[in-house]
């Protein structure tokens, strides 16, 4: 049985780019877990509160429920339910999972694999990771898991993902003469420029293209914060600033919420902005909440 290629196809429900992170999201929370405690098992009423968190910040804006992926993940053969009343799922609804004990955990053949080779969880995180989030938020993600992964030599899955083209960098850093398009920032070592990055608007992992049109040059900060959903794009291309987002240093207020309504810095004339489609895919599935309001002038 081939364990990677189950993580990398799990069943997800998509139309038009639409995020559904859920079975993933449940799946590095559970890997995490068999870490720790390989003969445990996940009782609902008791994770409930966690995968709310996790969806909440690291799936889409729109609301949604830990039931889902708790009852759905069984059907793609990784993951088992039981209740006080016997082995299987109840279903979805919230209620009838905290009422009758249900508790889940990897399925038996998949625990066993894990015992006999311990690199395969790595992997299958990896996997989970590379095809669902941008590699901005992966760190964050396993310490939200509790997931430790050994460090790695870049591994290729090369029969579960496109290829990504590393041209793209230089493209987009060059598009936007190598300052960050929200900030401004342009530090370098020399001759050689850092903390600066080139962001997917439309995330690599789901369908984003390599090409200018669907990148930003943005500083680590301001990377992370957009990968995150605290910052956005609007029409005009002005920067968006989340009502989600709290901060009461002078820090905060200088370097985001005073960014809220800010044109972007660049492109350079002749390189192409960022297109309205991957623009409006980020504000529906990465972008938290309504904007701020523009700070007075």
């Amino acid at each position: 049985m081939d364990w990677l290629e189950r993580a990398a196809k799990l069943r997800q429900w998509s139309r038009s780019g639409t995020r559904a992170p859920h079975k993933p999201l449940l799946f590095l929370y559970a890997l995490g877990r068999f870490q720790q405690d390989a003969d445990g098992e996940l009782r609902y009423s008791a994770v409930e509160d966690d995968l709310r968190r996790l969806l909440a910040e690291y799936g889409p804006p729109n609301r949604t429920t830990p039931a889902y992926p708790f009852h759905h993940l069984v059907s793609d053969g990784v993951w088992e339910v039981r209740t006080d009343r016997g082995p299987g799922s109840p279903g979805s609804g919230v209620r009838e999972l905290r009422e009758i004990g249900a508790a889940g955990r990897l399925t038996p053949e998949l625990r066993a694999a894990l015992r006999r080779e311990p690199s395969l969880l790595g992997r299958m995180a990896r996997v989970l990771l590379d095809l669902n989030f941008p590699p901005s938020l992966h760190g964050d993600l396993c310490e939200a898991v509790g997931l430790e992964l050994e460090p790695t030599e870049s591994e290729q899955f090369s029969a579960m993902r496109r290829r990504r083209d590393p041209r793209m960098r230089e493209q987009v850093l060059t598009a936007y003469e190598y300052q960050c398009a929200f900030c401004g920032y342009d530090g370098r070592i020399g001759a050689v420029p850092v903390g600066l990055e080139a962001a997917h608007v439309r995330w690599w992992a789901f369908d984003g293209p390599d090409d200018v049109d669907n990148g930003l040059c943005l500083c680590s900060l301001h990377h992370k914060l957009f990968d995150k959903g605290v910052l956005g794009i609007g029409d005009s291309h002005r920067i968006l600033v989340s009502q989600r987002f709290v901060g009461h240093s002078p820090a905060a207020r200088e370097h985001v919420i005073a960014l809220s309504g800010r044109p972007l810095i660049g492109p350079q004339p002749g390189a192409r902005p960022v297109a309205a489609v991957h623009r409006s895919w980020h504000t529906s599935q990465v972008f938290h909440s309504s904007p701020r309001p523009a700070p007075a002038a």
